[in-house]
């Protein structure tokens, strides 16, 4: 089971957000419990400004990218790679974090407070990793933090063609298993890349209303350690 940390000095809510306004606060700290309280209410952190002394922004998009039970769309030509990838989970947490924050990467935001932040929630059995191997080779993979019946996508990256694909399609599988419409996937914002793989948006106010609803529900098997 994943252990609770101290509650967060901090409050962090949606009261203020205006409409359509992604950017909701800035400030507060990347502690765990502070993490936590963020993802249940709706918002995740990202730095504003470039460099690793930018200061933590605290984002709930409107509309959100979310992936929702019997919405995966799987195309004919990512049936043949989904055969070859050996699907695991939280056997290389640390790689796949630096696999998704490769400063060679277009807008790379994963700054080592992130990195040790999500560290220190994979420690306490909040945060995973979704990874795609292939002969013994990690090529592939994502991360993010399962709260009962959410699992919040943060990143994810790629070493061979469809491996991030197949790591998306695997994380579904896992989240969905039990047939609950009730569960959801949040992938933040919603690309051309991600809306392929069944990927679509819904705005804020639904989210958080299907947010509340998911919480309260168990951690799947993959995830519950």
């Amino acid at each position: 089971m994943p252990i609770e940390p101290s509650p967060s000095r901090w409050q962090l809510d949606l009261d203020q957000a205006t409409p359509q306004d992604d950017l909701v606060g800035i400030g507060a700290d990347l502690e765990p419990g502070t993490l936590l309280m963020a993802y249940r209410a709706g918002l995740f952190p990202m730095g504003v400004g470039e460099g690793d002394n930018a200061p933590t922004g605290w984002w709930s998009p409107d509309p959100r990218g979310v992936l929702l039970p019997g919405h995966v769309r799987i195309s004919r030509s990512l049936r043949k790679p989904l055969r070859y990838y050996d699907i695991r989970v939280d056997t290389a947490f640390s790689e796949v974090m630096a696999g998704c924050a490769d400063p060679s990467r277009d807008g790379c935001w994963i700054t080592p407070a992130i990195t040790a932040a999500y560290t220190r929630l994979h420690e306490l059995g909040w945060a995973h990793s979704v990874e795609a191997w292939r002969d013994g080779e990690l090529l592939g993979g994502l991360y993010g933090l399962a709260l009962g019946g959410l699992f919040a996508g943060e990143s994810m990256f790629h070493r061979a063609t469809d491996a991030s694909k197949c790591a998306l399609v695997g994380l579904a599988d896992l989240v969905f298993a039990d047939g609950d419409p009730r569960r959801i996937i949040d992938v933040q914002w919603a690309t051309p890349h991600l809306a392929s793989l069944g990927v679509s948006e819904m705005p804020r106010s639904d989210y958080i209303a299907r947010l509340e609803r998911s919480l309260p529900l168990p951690v799947p098997p993959a995830f519950d350690r």
